[in-house]
């Protein structure tokens, strides 16, 4: 299995500088990883590095609380394709969900999702703050919704994806969809463990280590 084709090249600190996106891509490129993700600001640089490759520009949309109004979300989503992003990947409001609030959770991808198009969309659940009920009834929120992904995390809550949360998505979705496990994948046993229990892409910040 070609390891690299899976992972999600990612740097999302706020503190991140032009030169570290750009090496972030030239590492992309020169390893054939399947995407960096970034925040938007950094989307036009990615894009022009990384034009012409085999490696997507990923952004993240509603990061990493997932609180701001839909409207906010969708105008963020087109403007960050108009930049240059092929996949986005958006988190939920999770208030919403833990309320029960199905309709607006499912509204709410469904706006992002039509925003896309054929674009990729992963939509982030915040697995550390969900019981198991509450990630089962997102994944099947987002699936119904017809988005491509379910992911794990954002890397900025309590902790990110665990082994047991990535099966249970897995389950939830179907061989259908997307499953990415992101935050806290940080050796190659946790990357084939992951992959092992359904992941079928890997979001990190140590790519290279997991390559090697």
């Amino acid at each position: 299995m070609e390891y690299n084709r899976l992972i999600d090249h990612t740097l999302l600190a706020p503190d991140a500088t032009k030169e570290q996106i750009e090496k972030l891509c030239f590492e992309a490129k020169e390893h054939h990883f399947a995407s960096v993700c970034v925040n938007p600001c950094w989307i036009p640089t990615a894009s022009k590095i990384l034009k012409g490759s085999d490696v997507k520009v990923c952004t993240v949309i509603g990061f990493p609380l997932g609180a701001t109004l839909t409207a906010a979300k969708v105008a963020e989503c087109k403007e960050a394709i108009k930049e240059g992003a092929t996949e986005l990947d958006m988190v939920i409001n999770i208030g919403k969900l833990k309320d029960k609030d199905d309709e607006y959770v499912y509204d709410e991808i469904k706006a992002l999702k039509e925003a896309c198009g054929k674009l990729v969309l992963k939509v982030i659940i915040e697995t550390c703050l969900l019981t198991d009920e509450e990630k089962v009834r997102v994944c099947r929120l987002a699936k119904k919704a017809n988005a491509d992904f379910v992911k794990t995390s954002t890397g900025f809550s309590k902790w990110g994806a665990k082994v047991e949360d990535v099966r249970l998505m897995r389950e939830t979705v179907g061989p259908e969809m997307g499953v990415k496990a992101s935050g806290g994948v940080r050796t190659k046993q946790d990357l084939l463990d992951m992959i092992e229990a359904g992941a079928t892409r890997i979001g990190t910040s140590r790519g290279l280590d997991l390559i090697k």
